[in-house]
This record gives C-alpha cells, structure tokens and sequence, in this order.
C-alpha cells in the first residue's frame, strides 16, 4: 500500500510538471549526490532499479545519467555499473551579489560574447521604483561563458549618453564594470531582484540546456543622480550555477559596536581619538 501511494504521488508529480521527464529525474539524482545521500566514488542503483524508482522508462534514466555525467557528477565503467565522481565538480559557484561592490567585482574579468539583435525594443520595460527613461537607449546582448560553457545571458538597455562616451569599453567589458569605473557618474540607487523561471526556446538555443529547464531570472537595475535609468538589465542564469548567500547581521553589526564603545570609561568615551573625525564621516555616509 506504501509502495502504491508512492508511486502515485511520483506520478502526480511528473503530471504537474512541463519540465521534461529525464531532466526531473535527473534532478533527483543530482540532489542525492550534493546531499551525500550518494557518497564520492559509490556505485548508484542499477539502471533496473532506477527504472522501476521513478517509474520511467529506461531510455529516460539514461539520459538523465547522461546529463550528470556531462555535469562531471557520474561515471560509467563498462561491466561494472554507473559511480558517483570522487571529486564531484563544483556546483553553484555563481555567487549572487548582495551589494554595488560585490557586484562590480565578480564581473570585473567577464569576456562577453555579443550578439547581433535584429529590431532590438528601443526602450526597457520600467517597473515601479526604476525611475525614469533616458531619452535614449543602446541594447546589447551578451553571453557569458565560463570554460567554454555559456551560463548566463544579458539583455541590457544602456543609456545612450552614457554609450557614446566609450563605445569601445562597453564591447569589450561588461558595461556595468565600465560604469562604476567612471567617477564623475553618481549612481544614487541600485537594486538586484531574482526570480526563478524556466528556459524559453532562445534562453535554450543559447545556454544549451533543455527548453522549461528552471533558470535564475535576474533584474539589475542602476538609476543616477537625475532619477534617470541609465542601466536596465534582464539576466538569466542557468539555475545549477547560481548561489545565493545572504549575511543576516550585515546590519546589525554595526550598532553592536557602537554599543560595545558605549561602555569605555566615561573618560575615554569623551577623548576623541586620532582617526575620530574619519569614523564620524564614514558614520554620516553610511547613514545617508
């Protein structure tokens, strides 16, 4: 009876999903090894049982198998069965940025490969909070490719004012690196959103992967001191790259020093010390 509202609840689940089936049954897979459910160099179940476990046919575990062997994550010896890699390769080393200057500095080295669009929309699509249009904007396509293996693509309406001052430099480099390079260009806000979707028939065509395979949908977005969008970026990522980490005391370390100084000597409290009028600045900055 257990065996039976397994199997139909696996079932259910195959129904509910537009994801293909081998790519599903793969993901099963892959999470069992980052689990260490499937430890480094352990033989996995046969190609029988895993037939018989997700209730596939075995053309369909396959190439499940396939997909995590080109991962880097399974390897097959012949007579011998399917084995966990002893070393699997890292996965999720895509860390996403959670401020202006972390951002800046993972894409600092990117070689972007452009791509020719034909009637490009002249004008990004701005959200509530975006600011403004600029009176003009470029639209470059990139990918970005790491070892050979694309992982990201960029859709990026840049301001054309800010294009004409270096159209070299944003061919060359990725154009927010180019931006923040710029000192006399005060960016007065910046927000980063993600949102997880799938892979439409573009996306798949250029990050080689399976159209509906899951993607990490991200949303940059840089607007000057005019409240002007001067950089509007759609990126999407391919899903088994990307990393999230997020310091939950970033803010609140901060005050915790402030009230560690609270308790100095009275005396000491009062002696303003040689780099006081520096930390008082800094203090007015990051509150401003």
């Amino acid at each position: 009876m257990l065996v039976e509202t397994t199997m139909s609840k696996l079932l259910k689940a195959y129904d509910r999903s537009r994801v293909p089936l081998y790519i599903q049954v793969a993901s099963v897979m892959r999470q069992r090894i980052e689990a260490k459910q499937w430890r480094p160099g352990q033989k996995i179940s046969t190609l029988v049982e895993l037939e018989q476990e997700f209730q596939v046919a075995r053309v369909t575990v396959r190439q499940a198998i396939d997909i995590l062997r080109e991962e880097g994550l399974l390897h097959c010896q012949q007579g011998r069965g399917t084995f966990v890699a002893a070393k699997p390769l890292s996965r999720h080393w895509l860390k996403l940025a959670t401020s202006w200057d972390v951002l800046v500095a993972s894409i600092k080295d990117n070689v972007p490969k452009r791509i020719r669009v034909d009637n490009p929309p002249p004008l990004p699509s701005l959200r509530e909070g975006e600011g403004e249009h600029a009176a003009k904007y470029v639209f470059l396509r990139t990918v970005q490719y790491k070892d050979g293996e694309p992982y990201g693509i960029v859709n990026l309406h840049l301001a054309s004012d800010i294009y004409e001052r270096d159209p070299n430099a944003f061919l060359q480099r990725t154009a927010l690196s180019v931006l923040a390079g710029w000192k006399d260009i005060e960016i007065r806000h910046a927000h980063q959103t993600v949102v997880i979707g799938s892979a439409n028939p573009m996306t798949a065509d250029f990050l080689r992967i399976a159209l509906g395979t899951p993607t990490a949908e991200c949303r940059c977005v840089a607007i000057d001191s005019k409240g002007i969008a001067i950089y509007v970026a759609d990126i999407t990522y391919r899903s088994e790259v990307i990393q999230l980490h997020i310091d939950l005391l970033a803010n609140t370390r901060a005050p915790s020093r402030r009230v560690e100084r609270s308790r100095l000597p009275a005396e000491t409290a009062r002696t303003p010390g040689r780099g006081a009028g520096r930390r008082a600045s800094r203090l007015r900055l990051l509150s401003s």
